[in-house]
Order: C-alpha cells, then structure tokens, then sequence
C-alpha cells in the first residue's frame, strides 16, 4: 500500500498501526540481508511509537492532526531521525535507518552501508546510486512507502532514477538543513508522486495545493549546455516527455535564448571543501560565486518564457559497485544544487540492461506543488 492509503485506513481503523509496523519490520528482515539497505532497524521502538498511534486514535477517532498516522518511514543514516520531528508528530513510525557512505569514502560513494554494499533492487550488480543509497533502494523494494533524503549534488535524484521511484529535492532554504554550505537540502523518496506530495505538506505546513493548470510550459535540454549524457538516458527521458507531451501535460516551448549553463562542476567542489583541490580558476570562492551568478541569471530566463525546465536525471545507466569510472553521475543534477532550484525525478522507463531511468523536473524557486502536480498527472497517465 502507499502511504497515502495507509494512513486513510489506519485513521479509519481498518487497520492497526502495530500491524502495520510488524508487516514492514518483517519484510525488512526477509529482503535486507541481500539489499543491505538499512544500517540499523529499530523493531522495538518502532512497535511502541506504533501502539502510541493506535491509542491516540484509539481515545480520539480518525484524527485529522495525524496525516501519516502510521506510515512505516525510513530515515536516511544514523542521524536522520533528527531532522524526523514533523513526520513523527504527524503519525509515521520510524522503522530504521538507510545506509550512505561509509566513513572515509569519497562523497561520489554509491552506498558503502555497515553491513556491506547496497545493491539496486533491479540488478544486485549494480548501484543503487548515492548518497541516498538505501533509502531509494528500500522504497524501490516495497519495505517502506517512504523515505528521507538529503540532497547535496543529486543524492534523492540519482538514487530515485536509478531505482526507478519518484524523488523530491526541496528549494534551498525552505527546509531545515545542517550543511554550512548551503548545497545540500532535505527530499524524500516515494513509490508514488503523492505520497511525495503528502510528505510535503507535512513538512511545509502547506496546504493541499489545487490541479495545475494543464498543459504546462516546459523546455526540454538533454545536456544541459555542457554535459554529455549517453544516448539511452536521454532517450527514456524524451520519450517520457512525449508521453506527456500527448497526455496534454506539458507542452514544450523553445525559449528565446538557448540553455546553455556553465560546468558547474568545478564551482560546486569550490564551494564545498573550498581551498582543497579547486579546479583551475577557482581557487576562490569568488570565482565559484561568478559561474554560480551566470548559470542563475541564464535559468532566470529560461523560467521567463517557462515553468518547467525538463532533463534526464542521470548521464548514464547505473554503473556497477567498481565505481562510476571518470563520469560524474551528477552531471545533470548538481546545477540546481548551486542555483538552489527545486527539482524532481520521475520514473521514465528502463534500459537495455533491465535498470531503471529518470526524468528530472526542475522548477522556480518554492514550486514544489507544481513539480508535484505534474508527477501526479504523469502517473495517472502511466497508469491509464
């Protein structure tokens, strides 16, 4: 069930949340030896906080304060759960903790866990993607409807295309977040577009936001100017905008002056250990803030002539555990880090090797709800 269907029914008693925490807790018992997804499980804790559920809508009736009353939900590392507050006030009901980089790996890891490597529910042969690495892999797998992220390069987005689940990186600033830098925000991963959307409300405080209005403009960019993406990513990315192009979802416009961003590569390694290993030309932070200042003047005008902004998530397939090689799988992601865009991917099909793609939505800056309402319309048109 998704998380939507599991809060409606546990708020109407048709289910208990202690039953539901058992159910999730059992199938991460009988799938994550092999996923590795989780670092830590907390069966104990989890069955109480659920029993607290169940009695306050016990004593209360179907209480309307509780959204994701009983919602199984995953944290991302050791450490998530700081940051869980609004989704355990609401109802939900932590069950463990998703395995990210190990210690002493560099950040490009794709999901050193504790208790060995996580491997892509599709293909055991291959990543998951990272740093976001169990959660996507146990969303993809069904153990829990949800899961938080952190987003800092691409790590809810990579992990969602490559496991082929939706997943949400929020504006900067919006939310919470512990990274000096500023590069790194908070996101979810979800099995569909509107649990995404519930988590969203939880932990904005924002009200359900009304149906888009359909078509929405959007501009297409394979490469975004500079990157260079394999032909099939950028293929199962077209083809998923043509389903919603004759869907009557998006209609693509050409802007008046063509997308071509700056690398941000190198400003964004700058900005994040700034004086260790800067590319060439920037060895400051001044020459990092100058591509950041251009790449957003260039984006400004693009949301001048359109809402959406639509890419391929990822530059290529999943790679294997060996490593990505001299790719950066965030060719394609990192840019809205720097500019601190909102950005969204959508399942967009599967590879000749059997692993799923992602579609990347990005939008202006604080419209989450119209990157959610357009991943709902594709669902339901996917979906028929």
């Amino acid at each position: 069930m998704s998380a939507t269907e599991i809060a409606a029914r546990v708020r109407a008693r048709e289910l208990r949340a202690a039953e539901v925490a058992a159910q999730a807790l059992d199938r991460i018992g009988r799938a994550d030896p092999q996923l590795c997804a989780f670092i830590e499980v907390w069966g104990e804790e989890a069955l109480r906080r659920a029993g607290e559920v169940d009695a306050r809508l016990d004593r209360r009736g179907a209480d309307p304060s509780l959204p994701l009353a009983g919602v199984p939900v995953a944290v991302k590392g050791r450490h998530g759960l700081r940051a869980a507050g609004p989704l355990l006030a609401a109802g939900a009901v932590a069950v463990g903790a998703t395995s990210v980089p190990g210690p002493g790996t560099p950040w490009q890891t794709w999901g050193l866990g504790a208790r060995g490597r996580t491997v892509n529910p599709w293909r055991a042969d291959r990543t998951p993607g990272g740093s976001s690495a169990g959660a996507a892999a146990a969303v993809a797998a069904g153990l829990v409807p949800l899961a938080t992220g952190g987003d800092g390069a691409g790590s809810v987005r990579i992990p969602a295309a490559w496991c082929g689940v939706s997943g949400l990186k929020t504006t900067s600033g919006r939310l919470p977040s512990g990274d000096r830098t500023g590069l790194a925000v908070p996101g979810v991963l979800a099995r569909t577009a509107t649990d995404a959307e519930l988590w969203w409300r939880v932990v904005s405080e924002e009200p359900a936001p009304a149906d888009a209005a359909l078509p929405v403009t959007a501009v297409w960019s394979p490469g975004l100017g500079f990157a260079g993406p394999d032909p099939e990513p950028v293929a199962l990315a077209r083809a998923a905008v043509e389903r919603l192009v004759a869907a009557g979802v998006v209609r693509l416009v050409r802007p008046r002056m063509p997308l071509r961003l700056t690398d941000p590569g190198p400003a964004w390694l700058a900005l994040r250990t700034p004086g260790a290993g800067a590319e060439p030309g920037m060895a400051d932070l001044a020459g990092a803030e100058r591509v950041r200042a251009e790449n957003n003047r260039r984006l400004a005008a693009l949301f001048a002539d359109a809402e959406l902004l639509l890419t391929p998530t990822a530059p290529t397939a999943p790679h294997g555990h060996d490593g990505p090689g001299d790719r950066y799988s965030t060719s394609l992601t990192w840019a809205f880090n720097l500019s601190g865009h909102p950005a969204l991917s959508l399942p967009a099909g599967f590879g000749g090797d059997g692993c799923p793609a992602g579609l990347q939505l990005v939008a202006p800056h604080g419209r989450e709800a119209l990157l959610l309402a357009v991943a709902r319309e594709a669902e339901t048109h996917a979906t028929g």
